[in-house]
């Protein structure tokens, strides 16, 4: 396993790739840091790994960042919280970039089972479990379960884009969500 200063440079360096929607070439990072191919390949694995690194790390912040701006409790912070983050990443230019230059390995890597989902699971079954510790949710499921049935619901309808649809379906992903939560969303 590499030294953590050499992965962490290198994974910093294809998020700025990344966020500069440009495409992620191996071969031009290795060339970035100074490194063989090979060097690049033991520190973060081949493109697709690293790629899902990128994505997972951004997942994470995109939904950090979203827990600290989302207000009311229980189910009413459940929702403000999703919605953050679903409106966040249909905005997010280098998303945008990504999924038009590469639809399919964003499809694999954002819509199969993997890091991206886990950590979205993850944060998510974390906040139903704070609501729900706090007295302001009650759940039918567990946090975990359910916590991975909103992040797969979410996803379908946020990126229907790249499964034919025209648009993002965020309200009725929201909608779906509330009905989870066992509650009517307010329109808005």
């Amino acid at each position: 396993m590499p030294p953590d200063a050499d992965r962490r440079r290198a994974i910093d360096a294809a998020t700025r790739i990344y966020l500069d929607e440009k495409p992620l070439d191996m071969s031009s990072l290795a060339q970035e840091l100074g490194v063989g191919r090979a060097t690049l390949y033991r520190w973060v694995g081949n493109r697709e790994e690293l790629l899902s690194t990128v994505l997972t790390e951004a997942t994470e912040r995109t939904y950090r960042w979203a827990i600290g701006r989302a207000t009311g409790s229980g189910a009413e912070f459940i929702l403000d919280f999703v919605e953050r983050v679903m409106r966040t990443v249909d905005a997010s230019p280098p998303l945008r970039a990504l999924t038009k230059r590469e639809p399919l390995l964003f499809t694999r890597l954002a819509l199969m089972p993997g890091s991206i989902e886990a950590v979205s699971a993850q944060i998510t079954a974390e906040m139903l479990e704070r609501e729900e510790a706090s007295g302001a949710l009650a759940l039918a499921l567990s946090p975990a379960v359910l916590g991975e049935a909103i992040v797969r619901i979410c996803d379908i309808h946020l990126y229907a884009p790249l499964l034919g649809g025209e648009t993002a379906q965020i309200d009725t992903a929201l909608d779906l969500v509330a009905l989870l939560l066992g509650v009517t969303r307010s329109p808005g």
